[in-house]
């Protein structure tokens, strides 16, 4: 797909709610810089469910994408024309391409950001996993660990319908999913790699049993940052993929699909995003 760069000027934003606190702007403005794209914009909307298709739907030829956070990754599907098998894996839509003929894309853009956080950090396979917490996030990292993960997957969770709802994304998946109380969520740290997809603030209790010798720790908050949990794994000489890590990564795909450029700046978009990081 050629790169869109004639015409007045296109358009693209990032949806949620609460969305004040997004780093999206940051990093997609950080590629259009560097890429020379100077009449493209990036900007936020505070949108809940209620009012996404409205606003959907008074979106005019300018606009070439959306990202999208909570509570929208699902109800933005049925306003789309076609979503991609990524998205449709895990029912849960991140990125919104206006295409020229002016149908609606949906894709997902964390499992494959999660995948290439992971490896950049080294992480190419490992036999087991744990996931802390459940919801849309932990089935995008369970969609991921189809990829990455030979062998079981431990969910912790706070409920029994949390408890099926993740063994049922295993089964769709084609992941072996066990699932355990939050109770006994420090049993996830004998895991090679863990991944923390739960709100801030959730595990910072687990910090205090931390093993002498941790595996690896993807927690998906990029702020605070870092958290209690990955200050204390790090201490210990455990490795850290973190949400900005995430964050970027799966940016860097979005910019690639909305305007059609071949390679994002990745480490553009890193420095921006860790100077936003740093200024707050």
């Amino acid at each position: 797909m050629p790169t869109r760069t004639s015409g007045a000027g296109h358009r693209a934003a990032v949806l949620g709610s609460p969305i004040a606190h997004s780093l999206s702007p940051v990093l997609h403005r950080a590629a259009y810089a560097e890429l020379g794209l100077d009449d493209w914009s990036y900007d936020r909307f505070e949108i809940d469910e209620a009012a996404l298709p409205g606003f959907v739907a008074e979106l005019d030829g300018t606009w070439a994408g959306l990202s999208l956070t909570m509570p929208l990754k699902r109800a933005v599907i049925p306003l789309l024309d076609e979503i991609s098998g990524t998205a449709a894996a895990v029912e849960a839509v991140n990125t919104v391409v206006f295409r020229e003929d002016g149908r609606r894309f949906g894709d997902n853009t964390d499992i494959p950001g999660m995948i290439a956080a992971l490896r950049e950090r080294g992480v190419e396979k490992v036999e087991s996993a744990a996931v802390l917490g459940a919801g849309a996030t932990a089935s995008s990292a369970l969609a991921a660990l189809a990829r990455v993960c030979a062998g079981p997957v431990t969910a912790y969770v706070r409920s029994e319908a949390r408890a099926a709802e993740m063994r049922g994304w295993g089964d769709r998946l084609g992941v072996d999913v066990r699932t355990a109380a939050w109770d006994d969520a420090a049993d996830a740290f004998t895991a090679p790699l863990v991944i923390a997809t739960t709100p801030a603030g959730t595990t910072d209790t687990l910090a205090t049993v931390v093993p002498d010798r941790p595996g690896a720790l993807f927690d998906v908050l990029y702020d605070p940052w870092p958290t209690t949990l990955a200050a204390a794994w790090s201490e210990r000489g455990g490795k850290i993929i973190g949400g900005l890590d995430l964050l970027v990564h799966q940016a860097v795909l979005q910019v690639e699909q909305m305007t059609g450029t071949p390679k994002a700046p990745l480490a553009a978009m890193r420095a921006a995003g860790e100077a936003a990081l740093a200024a707050r």
